[in-house]
């Protein structure tokens, strides 16, 4: 049995109008699934500074976070030499500028604002989902 690598890692859904902006992985083992913004915790940061971070890096967007939703979970099993990861995310919650445009960067093959009815029609990341309609439960405005 291979060894599990820990990572503290954090992410966030930024919700505009009845719209939730999420990013297509476009390298390692969770290439072209689709996933909340969000990364690893650099040393010495915070998990809503690495929200925000990561937002700005894989999205070019500049989003308020309103709160902190949830711990959440994610295991990457192993494949092709690397060992299983398993990831513990903080999760974040807020809004983006009614006006901005989505620009994949970092490790995101792309970047866009998806209706929150549409959200069941893509690949996405374990647990997303569910996530995705508790924090547009808590925003005002948003429902799935």
């Amino acid at each position: 049995m291979s060894d599990v690598i820990h990572r503290d890692a954090a992410s966030a859904i930024v919700l505009r109008g009845g719209e939730v902006l999420l990013i297509e992985r476009g390298k390692g083992a969770a290439a072209g699934i689709w996933s909340l913004p969000g990364g690893h915790i650099e040393p010495g940061e915070t998990a809503f500074r690495a929200a925000l971070r990561e937002i700005r890096e894989e999205t070019a967007i500049a989003a308020e976070l309103e709160g902190y939703l949830a711990c959440h979970e994610v295991e990457l099993a192993a494949d092709a030499g690397r060992p299983a990861v398993r990831y513990v995310l903080s999760v974040f919650f807020g809004i983006a500028p009614g006006d901005a445009v989505p620009l994949a960067g970092g490790d995101a093959r792309n970047a866009r604002f998806v209706p929150l009815a549409d959200v069941g029609g893509y690949q996405l990341t374990e647990g997303a989902a569910a996530l995705i309609a508790a924090a547009a439960r808590i925003v005002r405005g948003c429902r799935p």
